[in-house]
């Protein structure tokens, strides 16, 4: 939201959508989220992966050497199916993981050049799709796009963003 008090700038305006303009806005999420999936899942099928696959090679390909631990944190699954996930992905050779230097309890995680194509072939037709529309739309559409993604993130959810925004792990 922008700062200051209430006027056209300040986001006091948008406190009065209606429901029908929330509703609209709810449907537009759920199909820009179906387009913006079409062509991963595509890619995904041939392979036998799902969605939770691309998620866990999108965030080992973020943050190279990253922990199955931070891995749960993120991904905000079970350790059971994130398990079922890394054993599918390093049994194909997509993933490799290795075992901590200073906590032999840890296990790092890190793409393969396979799994590194293949982050990559999905990932370009994501970007894709997000270059075009952020072209359609204009850089303040874009700005006012991720700010209300940011504030519809729960804290922790935020917090985690916020790291790997900043180039953490």
């Amino acid at each position: 939201m922008a700062e200051g008090g209430p006027g056209p700038g300040s986001g006091e305006s948008l406190l009065f959508l209606t429901d029908e303009q929330l509703r609209k806005g709810i449907e537009a999420m759920f199909f820009a989220y179906r387009g913006f999936t079409a062509d991963p899942d595509r890619i995904l099928e041939e392979h036998a992966y799902g969605r939770a696959h691309h998620r866990a090679i999108h965030f080992i390909k973020r943050s190279p050497g990253t922990t199955v631990n931070n891995l749960l944190g993120i991904l905000g699954v079970t350790k059971q199916s994130l398990n079922r996930v890394l054993r599918t992905l390093i049994e194909d050779g997509l993933v490799e993981s290795r075992i901590g230097r200073r906590d032999k309890r840890e296990r790092h995680l890190f793409l393969t050049e396979k799994g590194a194509a293949l982050e990559g072939e999905i990932s370009d037709v994501q970007r894709a799709r997000m270059r075009t529309a952020y072209r359609a739309a204009g850089p303040a559409a874009v700005a006012g796009f991720r700010q209300v993604l940011e504030a519809m993130m729960e804290p922790e959810m935020k917090r985690q963003y916020q790291s790997l925004k900043d180039g953490g792990t």
